[in-house]
Order: C-alpha cells, then sequence, then structure tokens
C-alpha cells in the first residue's frame, strides 16, 4: 500500500525547523496541482534553491529528507518540471515519494481550505507549537481535517462483492463510503454495504487501515460475509457496476497504491484467515 515505505520511515512531528538549501518544497497551484520534475521514472522535488525560503512551513521528514510547503500564491516555471494532479501523481509514479506528495496534498488541502476564522472571520496564523492554525482575534484553533471511511470487502462462499463507481475513479472497487456523526465503524459498514448494494452482512472483522491524502481520508478495511442470499439491489446513483465476482476472475487495479486492491488481492489469492 501506498504507506508501505519500509526500511523508510515518515516523521510527522510538528517542529519549526528552518529551512536548509537542500530541503525540498512542495509548491501547489491554486487547483491543488504539484510542481514536481521526472527523472528516469523517479520524482524530482524543487529545493530552497529554486524556491527561496520566504512562505513557508515545515511538514514531515522522510528519513532524512524534510519537505516545506511554499505557501501562498505562487507561480513557478522550472525547466523539467510540470504541475501534476494528485491522480496523475498516482498513475504516474511509485515509491515512498509518491506517499510523500499524498501526504504533503493532505497537509496543503487543509491550509488552502482554512484562512480564515470560522468564528469570528479573521485571518488565521500559524500555530507555534502544534500542527494547528489560530485565530489571533478569538483564539480559535483549528486541526488538520481526517475524514474516516471504510472499504467493505463482502464475501459469499467463493465470491465477493465488487463494485465500480458510476463517477470518477473506472477500475474495480469495493463498497466504500464515510461515517456519519454518532456511528461506529461497523454500523458503517453494515449501512453502506446495505445502501449500495442492498445486502445485509454478519461478522464484520477488521483487516487494516490506511492514511489517503489524496481525499484527507483515513480508510479502515473490514470483511464481512452476506447474511442471507446475497441478492443484489444497486444504487445505480452511486454505482454503475456491482456483482459477486469469484476469487479466480476478480481483476485488480493497476498499481498496489490502495487498501482495496490490497483486500481484493489478499481474498483473490486465498489468503485471508
Amino acid at each position: 500500500m501506498i504507506q508501505d515505505i519500509y526500511p523508510s520511515r515518515l516523521n510527522n512531528a510538528f517542529t519549526n525547523f528552518d529551512i536548509r538549501d537542500d530541503d525540498s518544497i512542495l509548491v501547489f497551484d491554486k487547483d491543488g496541482k504539484i510542481l514536481v520534475g521526472e527523472k528516469d521514472g523517479e520524482v524530482v522535488f524543487l529545493t530552497e534553491k529554486d524556491t527561496g525560503s520566504d512562505d513557508v512551513i515545515y511538514l514531515f521528514s522522510v528519513d532524512e529528507t524534510r519537505f516545506f510547503l511554499k505557501t501562498g500564491v505562487h507561480v513557478f516555471i522550472r525547466e523539467g518540471f510540470d504541475y501534476y494532479s494528485i491522480r496523475e501523481i498516482r498513475d504516474r509514479f511509485s515509491g515512498k515519494e509518491v506517499f510523500a506528495l499524498f501526504t504533503g496534498y493532505h497537509l496543503w488541502k487543509w491550509y488552502d481550505d482554512n484562512k480564515y476564522c470560522g468564528k469570528c472571520g479573521h485571518r488565521l496564523v500559524f500555530d507555534e507549537k502544534e500542527r494547528a492554525l489560530r485565530c489571533p482575534e478569538c483564539n480559535n484553533i483549528i486541526y488538520p481535517r481526517i475524514n474516516p471511511a471504510v472499504i467493505v470487502g463482502v464475501i459469499k462462499d467463493d465470491c465477493i462483492l465488487i463494485t465500480k463507481y458510476r463517477r470518477g475513479y473506472g477500475h474495480n472497487a469495493l463498497v466504500a463510503g464515510f461515517t456519519e456523526i454518532g456511528e461506529t465503524l461497523e454500523e458503517t459498514v453494515a449501512r453502506e454495504v446495505m445502501e449500495e448494494t442492498g445486502v445485509s452482512v454478519k461478522n464484520i472483522r477488521y483487516y487494516k487501515s490506511q492514511p489517503w491524502g489524496m481525499a484527507q481520508d483515513i480508510l479502515v478495511g473490514f470483511f464481512c460475509e452476506a447474511d442471507g442470499d446475497g441478492k443484489i439491489r444497486m444504487d445505480e446513483n452511486e454505482l454503475k457496476y456491482a456483482d459477486w465476482v469469484k476469487r479466480e476472475c476478480i481483476e485488480l487495479q493497476p498499481n498496489n497504491l490502495s487498501l482495496t486492491n490490497e483486500m481484493m488481492k489478499v481474498f483473490k489469492e486465498n489468503l485471508l484467515n
């Protein structure tokens, strides 16, 4: 999955580092596209020497590489560099750099969406002690947004319930959805499967979780079994396809970044305990 970068390690502790010449800088345009280069199929990042040290804030480190965000509105043109959407990054590159870009996008999106205080309307400032935005007028504090969502592998005999979204991502997927107010993750699983496919479930059990920065999510994977005959009544507003697929017939996604793909893969290869 995207976060599986061992032996490398993400260090996301908040620190007020001063920027160095060789530190990597993430520059986003107003649409959330990021400016990076490419050499021999690998991501090349901008550095302080390319952009200067004004309007930057430390984000995180991957091993010894420190990443900073260029805040505000800036336009940079660099030979050999192009602006890519986070979806294009996902499809074009691989490795720990993709995880760094997803995580950087998550933080950029939060900063970009929260310029003004929702209580009094004053301009927010960076907090100096923690990863937060603070209103200097009313002292309101805003923390990074993280959306909890579930990915559900529903099993019936030797089949798993495969879906395809009506809009957006075009490859095979599993039932998925966001947790509502006052709801447990297990209740989210049962509700989302019922809403999207009309199938009742039982024996809900946790599998793994995954940070998914391109949507500001924390994804939580569950497997469960169909309760009853498993007849599908698909929500055509959400999905364009939903069917029981035998494990040997499962077509995986084109890369190994997502929790969804790993869950389909472990079922396909009969690796579930």
